[in-house]
């Protein structure tokens, strides 16, 4: 096994174990929502899509989470209001990333969606 490769099973590992112990409010019931978000800074290479992804899927949300060409993650979010919002200032508040700005657009919810995913192509969603 490569160097590079043991070390992102350590990140990873690293990062599930973060997300299973996050104390998350107990949630009113809030509208559903769908947000396409652009997380910048330095936000690749750190965890950042998995920690989206597992927190995500915590909190019940759906839609998926990429990597962008300049150096950004890009993701669309549905759920409740409340829970997206929380996971927004969850990531923004990682020390192994430095979020410089996020961009938050509200878009059409889509009905179909039960899942959350990582797309690991940066151009295709």
């Amino acid at each position: 096994m490569r160097f590079i490769d043991y070390f992102k099973k350590i990140r990873d590992a690293y990062v599930i174990n973060q997300v299973k112990h996050i104390k998350s409010p107990n949630f009113e019931s809030s509208p559903i929502v769908r947000k396409k978000l652009m997380f910048s800074g330095r936000v690749q290479k750190v965890g950042f899509r998995l920690e989206t992804y597992e927190l995500a899927k915590r909190l019940n949300l759906t839609g998926w989470v990429k990597n962008t060409l300049d150096k950004n993650v890009e993701a669309e979010i549905q759920g409740e209001t409340d829970k997206i919002n929380f996971l927004i200032t969850y990531m923004k508040s990682l020390k192994r990333a430095s979020v410089h700005n996020v961009v938050a657009t509200e878009i059409p919810a889509l009905d179909y969606e039960k899942d959350f995913v990582v797309i690991k192509e940066m151009d295709s969603v």
